[in-house]
């Protein structure tokens, strides 16, 4: 009898502890529900709302747009080198080609006797605003500006090192047309800002007589 008693009242505590850790979990969990529940919801000014939807859409419309950009970039740059420039220095002009079509053409200065602009293909390697220039005899700096013998722009494509060759513009629009530089290709301002916008570093310009 005395055993049976006491079988009843072990039963009986294992119950209340069973019912009570059931309890407990019950508690956490919903605890647990809540937390996540704030932690997941929308940041932002207060009194707006915002949309899981839109939110996902802006999200999507983020990863895309730099890839977009990307392309577009690179069509601007194959556009660009597909241009070439043609420098005949017998007519002593410059001829822009975008594959094999002429699509502007302009006059320019060339070298003068001792110092012949060179003959050959060449790649654009240095593109510059509004350059400074020494001169390649005196040494003299002359300071970038409108008065500058190189003009606004500079387009280099040669060098041995020392020397450099290119198109420039310059304040002194008589002598384009005339064999009057030291190599390089003289062009109007207006002209050389033109070819500028027209090439690239990397375009191919080649030279002939």
């Amino acid at each position: 009898m005395v055993r049976s008693e006491v079988i009843a009242k072990t039963f009986m505590w294992v119950c209340f502890a069973t019912s009570a850790l059931a309890l407990g979990v019950h508690w956490r969990m919903n605890n647990s529900m809540k937390a996540d529940a704030h932690s997941q919801a929308p940041t932002g000014n207060i009194g707006k709302t915002s949309s899981p939807q839109i939110t996902l859409q802006q999200q999507i419309l983020n990863s895309l747009n730099p890839q977009v950009v990307e392309k577009e970039d690179e069509s601007k740059k194959l556009e660009t080198n597909s241009s070439r420039v043609l420098v005949d220095l017998s007519d002593r002009r410059a001829y822009v080609y975008r594959q094999n079509t002429v699509i502007a053409s302009y006059p320019i200065g060339v070298g003068k006797k001792g110092w012949e602009t060179p003959t050959g293909s060449f790649k654009i390697m240095h593109m510059q605003h509004n350059p400074a220039w020494k001169h390649p005899i005196t040494g003299q700096v002359f300071p970038s500006g409108p008065k500058s013998p190189l003009g606004v722009r500079w387009i280099g494509f040669w060098t041995d090192g020392h020397s450099h060759i290119g198109f420039h513009g310059t304040p002194n629009d008589d002598v384009v047309g005339s064999p009057v530089s030291h190599g390089c290709l003289r062009m109007r301002n207006t002209d050389v800002v033109s070819l500028y916008n027209q090439v690239s570093l990397g375009t191919q310009v080649q030279v002939r007589q």
